[in-house]
C-alpha cells in the first residue's frame, strides 16, 4: 500500500512588535534630511546624488504592504542604527532564530495533539539561517524533544513549498511517518533599511507545517494531491552576505551584501515562469486550474499575486480567492503563503481543491495542490 502524504496542521508564531508605514517612512526620511544636510557642500557641487525620501503612497503603490512584524523595532526606526539588533546570545542558550521556529513547531503539534516524540524528521527551511552549523533544524529537533533527524534546506522564498515536497517524498518512500517542516524567517537582518526602493518590502515571523501519512494524520486534514518544484538561475534578486566575505573585510557592510533585486525585471521574468508551472501541474493531476476554490500565493507584491491568479483562474480574482496576508506581515520570504494557508482555511469544505503556491530568487517555484478532507 501506497504512503499517502496530507498536511495535518500549521503553525505561526507573530512577533509583537510591528512597524506601520508610516512610522517608517518618519524614520527613513529623517535619514535622508540628515544624509542630504552632511553631504549639501557635494550635492550642490554635483558630486553626489541627494537621496529622496518615501511616502506611504509610495510604498503601498509599488508593494500593497501597510505594515510588518519585526523582531526589533527600535533600532530599525532609529536613523543612527536602521538595522535590528539584539544582545547575541551563549551557545548554550537557544538561538533566536531556533526560538520562532520552535513557537510555530509547537503551535503545529499542539493543534492536532501530536506528540513531539511521534515525529520523525524536522526540515529548517527559509531563506536566511543564523549560522552555517549546526544545523537550525538540530537545534529546533532537540528544543522539541524529537528524535529521528532534521537538516536545513534554503532555496530563498520558495524554501517552504520545496521542504513540503521533500517531506512528502519522505512519506511516500516509508522514510518518515511524520515531519515538521519549519520556516523562521527573521529577512528584517538581511534588508537595506536606507535604500528607498527596498527598505519597506519584509517583516519577520515563523511558520511551521505538519507533514504526515494519511494512516496516522487527524480526519480534518488536507490531501497533497501533487507538487511541483522549478528553478531558472537569475540574478535579479540576490544577497551577496557570507562567510567567505570575511576573505575580503573592505566589503563587509556594503549594500550588495544585504537583500538587492531589479523589481521590473523580477515581474516581468516570474509572471511567465509560475503561471504557466501551476497550469501545468494542475493539468497533469486532472485539475482545472479555473475552479480551483483558493489560491495561497506568495506574499510578496500585490500586483504580481492578482496578475498569477488571473493567468490561472482566467478571471480577477476575488479577496476569497486569494487572500492576502501582504497588508499586515508584509514580504516574509518563505512564510508568507504558509501564513495566508495557516490564516484563510479553515472555511472551505470537504472537497475543495487549494493551492498553495511560493516564487521568488533563484529564481524559484514551488506548487502544493491540496484537497480538504473530512
Amino acid at each position: 500500500m501506497t504512503n499517502k502524504p496530507v498536511i495535518s496542521s500549521t503553525g505561526l508564531f507573530t512577533p509583537e512588535e510591528s512597524i506601520t508605514n508610516e512610522e517608517l517612512v518618519e524614520s527613513f526620511n529623517e535619514y535622508v534630511a540628515r544624509y542630504n544636510a552632511a553631504n549639501a557642500d557635494a550635492i550642490a557641487a554635483g558630486e553626489m546624488e541627494p537621496l529622496e525620501p518615501s511616502s506611504v503612497e509610495f510604498i503601498e503603490k509599488a508593494s500593497g504592504i501597510k505594515a510588518r512584524h519585526v523582531m526589533a523595532k527600535e533600532p530599525i526606526l532609529d536613523p543612527d542604527v536602521m538595522a535590528p539588533r539584539w544582545e547575541e546570545r551563549p551557545d548554550e542558550e537557544l538561538s533566536i532564530l531556533a526560538e520562532i521556529g520552535v513557537a510555530a513547531a509547537r503551535e503545529a503539534l499542539e493543534r492536532v495533539g501530536r506528540d513531539p516524540k511521534d515525529v520523525d524528521a524536522v526540515l529548517c527551511a527559509a531563506s536566511n539561517m543564523q549560522r552555517p552549523y549546526p544545523a537550525m533544524a538540530i537545534e529546533i529537533q532537540q528544543a522539541l524533544g524529537i528524535e529521528g533527524f532534521g537538516f536545513d534546506m534554503n532555496v530563498a522564498c520558495s524554501s517552504a513549498t520545496f521542504g513540503i515536497q521533500t517531506a512528502a517524498d519522505y512519506i511516500r518512500s516509508g522514510n518518515a511517518k511524520s515531519v515538521l517542516v519549519v520556516s523562521p524567517e527573521i529577512t528584517s537582518g538581511h534588508l537595506n533599511w536606507r535604500d528607498r526602493d527596498s527598505h519597506f518590502i519584509f517583516g519577520d515571523v515563523a511558520t511551521a507545517v505538519l507533514v504526515e501519512d494519511a494512516a496516522i494524520a487527524p480526519a480534518d486534514h488536507w490531501d497533497i494531491l501533487g507538487t511541483k518544484l522549478k528553478t531558472v538561475y537569475s540574478n535579479n534578486i540576490r544577497n551577496n552576505f557570507g562567510f567567505l566575505n570575511r576573505a575580503h573585510p573592505e566589503t563587509e557592510g556594503t549594500p550588495d551584501k544585504l537583500f538587492v533585486q531589479e523589481g521590473r525585471k523580477v515581474f516581468k521574468e516570474v509572471v511567465p515562469m509560475v503561471a504557466p508551472t501551476i497550469t501545468d501541474e494542475a493539468n497533469r493531476l486532472d485539475i482545472d486550474p479555473h475552479g480551483i476554490r483558493r489560491m495561497w500565493l506568495h506574499q510578496a507584491n500585490s500586483g504580481m499575486n492578482r496578475l498569477i491568479s488571473h493567468k490561472v483562474l482566467g478571471h480577477e480574482a476575488s479577496p476569497d480567492e486569494s487572500p492576502t496576508v501582504l497588508d499586515t506581515y508584509g514580504n516574509t520570504s518563505s512564510a508568507g503563503s504558509i501564513i495566508a494557508f495557516h490564516q484563510h482555511s479553515q472555511d472551505l469544505a470537504e472537497g475543495d481543491i487549494g493551492l498553495i503556491c511560493s516564487f521568488g530568487a533563484g529564481y524559484s517555484a514551488g506548487t502544493v495542490f491540496v484537497r480538504k478532507a473530512a
